[in-house]
């Protein structure tokens, strides 16, 4: 069985042809449509109809608080797609296209990729960073996705980061662990202008090339996502966080995190090492599938429903 998979982002939808055995065939992205959702839903109809004779159906993942089980998009998301809240995404694709439909929230969909068939499978507690333009994820409890009553759960860009700063928005995880913040504080560092070219590519360049500013950069962004970390970690007993998007590609961000991990929070923690060491100490490891997790959970969760055509 084929399945048209989607990975809807607030700048490009990345599309695949995907089999049962996650082979990809028929690749690419074209940009994501900020203008209505009659554009959004076209988009995607567009590149489905060539396939629609070799596929069973649609498999979507975007972003914000979905109700995977009635493809409604409740709240949420990038801002480019506003237009999906407080709508049946899922339902009226399907209508669209003709064909059986399913989606689901992207860091859920990565959750779902990694516990079933790959970094966390066997895991009770864990979870899934997505870091991007945002910082997307999912929580494993008790080997169970964690949804919530409104879909919320995971939803880490949200999370504030200092309670003396409440009303401070750049005291959030989105604006302090995400690759947007990686990138923004990597300039500021360069002196470069707020709206020179750069990209997880360039900086990463920059970084295992032994740049200073670069590598200065990284270590207070790791710091940042590890006080995260530990944090969740305290509240589940994480046995694993594994860490995706793009530049979870890279080893020396996964070696970094687990550096400042042991440098920083443990044997730097304000009451004690031997305390800290007392705590859940999580293994952070990089998503199986990267970039790619996202598709494969959505797929996952396509071949156990989805909503049939009127």
């Amino acid at each position: 069985m084929k399945v048209m998979v989607f990975d809807v982002g607030g700048t490009e939808i990345k599309y695949s042809v995907m089999d049962d055995t996650m082979n990809y065939y028929e690749s690419g992205s074209v940009p994501t449509p900020s203008d209505s959702q009659e554009h959004f839903l076209e988009t995607m109809a567009e590149i489905y109809r060539p396939h629609r004779d070799e596929v069973d159906g649609i498999a979507l993942s975007l972003p914000g608080f979905i109700d995977a089980e009635h493809g409604v998009v409740k709240g949420g998301g990038a801002p480019s797609i506003v237009y999906n809240i407080g709508t049946p995404v899922g339902p009226r694709l399907a209508e669209k296209c003709g064909c059986k439909v399913w989606i689901e929230n992207d860091g859920k969909a990565a959750a779902i990729a990694e516990l079933q068939r790959g970094v966390l499978k066997g895991c009770s507690n864990a979870a899934v960073f997505i870091i991007g333009t945002g910082v997307g994820g999912g929580l494993i409890v008790n080997g169970q996705l964690v949804r919530g009553r409104d879909f919320t759960a995971g939803e880490y860009s949200f999370m504030n980061t200092n309670a003396d700063e409440w009303h401070n928005g750049r005291k959030t995880m989105a604006c302090q662990c995400s690759t947007t913040a990686l990138l923004d504080a990597y300039r500021e560092r360069k002196g470069l202008p707020a709206d020179a070219p750069m990209n997880g590519r360039i900086f990463f360049d920059a970084a295992n090339a032994g740049e200073p500013e670069a590598l200065e950069v990284l270590e207070k962004f790791c710091f940042a996502v590890d006080v995260q970390i530990y944090n969740l970690s305290v509240l589940l007993n994480l046995e694993k966080v594994a860490i995706g998007g793009g530049i979870s590609s890279q080893p020396l961000l996964i070696e970094t995190l687990d550096r400042v991990y042991e440098e920083q929070i443990l044997k730097g923690h304000p009451f004690s090492e031997e305390q800290a060491r007392s705590l859940a100490h999580p293994e952070i490891v990089a998503c199986a599938f990267h970039n790619k997790s996202n598709q494969i959970g959505a797929l996952v969760s396509y071949q156990n429903a989805f909503y049939p055509q009127k």
